[in-house]
């Protein structure tokens, strides 16, 4: 599936490895006295192997995704844990994390790498797990928003929303964050474990009335007697974000000869709306043109099938493309996953949905039991590339014209 198309994509999503931007945020901050070191994230392995080599980490934890740590690391305990939802290895693992900071002084400096994923990987609940994860299942399949879920996730966690750095007190702290949140709210990338919480009590609650989440009493009150960490002690760098995924993908794009467009770097839409804007806006493409788009989707789950916001994206743009022998289109994670997938996304053309029909697929039967992953795995139009890296969130990109390769 490495057409011109995914190379675009591909070459972007190198341009955000975030081993060389934490090594130059390292060289300019030049942290002090002791430093432990704290990586949490899809990318962790990637940022920690970028703070060895800028600097001397006296030890420290990382907490990344099942399967994304390919090796140890010198000094750091590497630990893996459950995403999208916590499991007991979370808890256990950033319990570590609060133990290796609990008795600092002044003088030391704890480092810590945050990416996205992180609001899962990195939780120390204030409820009992599975109310946590049911809640969390809850949420994802409602279609909730990153910032909605974080808002609710904040206020029933020990190390969310500012905490981590009180926890760290009276340490210094020193974070660099890899964005995958629109518009770089550092209080929402990972929850915000270092940035004191801007979103109130009365937000949370408004989020659980308007889509009527399901938490105990317990919950309630723990929410409506929450406070934020205070976070004074922590200073926080962003060193990646999804609006230069973007321009990396229409530089690449431009070199190869596509008239380029970035159309919207902070798309926040459901799958279904940003379909019709996307194809909206490709009926007045014409001649060889690259259109961008990044950020996070969301997915309505009404079946049980399997799938991701970047499948289900392209799997809706197939019927639309169908039969233009002009259109090529890549939806994929900058993660290497997409949802509880081992695919980073889909790749589809004109004639994707005509390879459907003919392997017998129910289009719409696929989409009332949210079953892409399934669906497009038939005719091989899935993307796998494994785990990147990196995490700056979606990256879709459309191509008119004739293909150079």
């Amino acid at each position: 599936m490495w057409n011109e198309a995914t190379k675009i994509c591909l070459k972007a999503i190198d341009s955000c490895l975030p081993e060389e931007g934490v090594e130059k945020a390292l060289k300019k901050i030049a942290p002090e006295g002791k430093i432990y070191l704290v990586a949490v994230g899809k990318a962790a392995f990637s940022m920690a192997s970028g703070a060895l080599k800028a600097t001397q980490i006296e030890k420290g934890i990382l907490i990344s995704k099942y399967g994304h740590i390919p090796h140890p690391l010198e000094k750091i305990e590497c630990l893996e844990a459950g995403h999208p939802l916590s499991d007991e290895n979370t808890l256990k693992a950033t319990q570590k994390a609060i133990d290796l900071v609990k008795d600092l002084t002044e003088e030391d400096t704890v480092l810590f790498l945050l990416s996205g994923g992180a609001s899962a990987l990195f939780e120390a609940p204030l409820i009992p797990l599975d109310e946590l994860i049911r809640l969390n299942d809850e949420m994802l399949k409602k279609g909730l928003n990153i910032t909605e879920i974080n808002t609710v996730r904040k206020k029933l966690s020990k190390v969310k929303g500012g905490r981590f750095a009180d926890l760290c007190a009276p340490a210094k702290v020193c974070g660099i964050l890899l964005s995958d949140v629109l518009s770089d709210q550092i209080d929402v990338i990972g929850s915000g474990p270092t940035v004191k919480d801007r979103s109130t009590v009365e937000d949370a609650l408004e989020i659980i009335e308007r889509y009527s989440l399901d938490l105990s009493e317990e919950a309630m009150d723990l929410i409506s007697r929450s406070i934020p960490g205070r976070a004074d002690n922590a200073e926080n760098h962003v060193i990646g974000s999804v609006s230069i995924l973007c321009r990396s993908a229409a530089e690449e794009a431009k070199r190869r000869g596509y008239e380029a467009e970035i159309w919207n770097d902070h798309l926040d839409l459901d799958c279904e709306e940003a379909g019709d804007a996307l194809y909206a806006r490709l009926l007045e493409m014409k001649g060889r043109m690259a259109l961008i788009a990044g950020g996070e989707m969301t997915v309505r789950v009404r079946g049980n099938g399997l799938g991701g916001r970047c499948q289900q994206l392209a799997f809706l743009l197939a019927k639309k493309i169908a039969g233009r022998s002009d259109v090529r289109i890549v939806c994929i994670g900058s993660d290497g996953t997409d949802g509880p997938t081992d695919a980073a996304g889909a790749f589809v053309d004109g004639t994707t949905y005509e390879k459907m029909k003919e392997a017998g697929i129910d289009y719409e039967e696929v989409l009332a039991d949210n079953d892409t992953y399934h669906a497009l795995d038939r005719i091989g139009a899935l993307i796998r590339t494994g785990a990147t890296g990196t995490n700056v969130n979606d990256l879709i990109l459309i191509l008119t014209g004739n293909e150079n390769e």
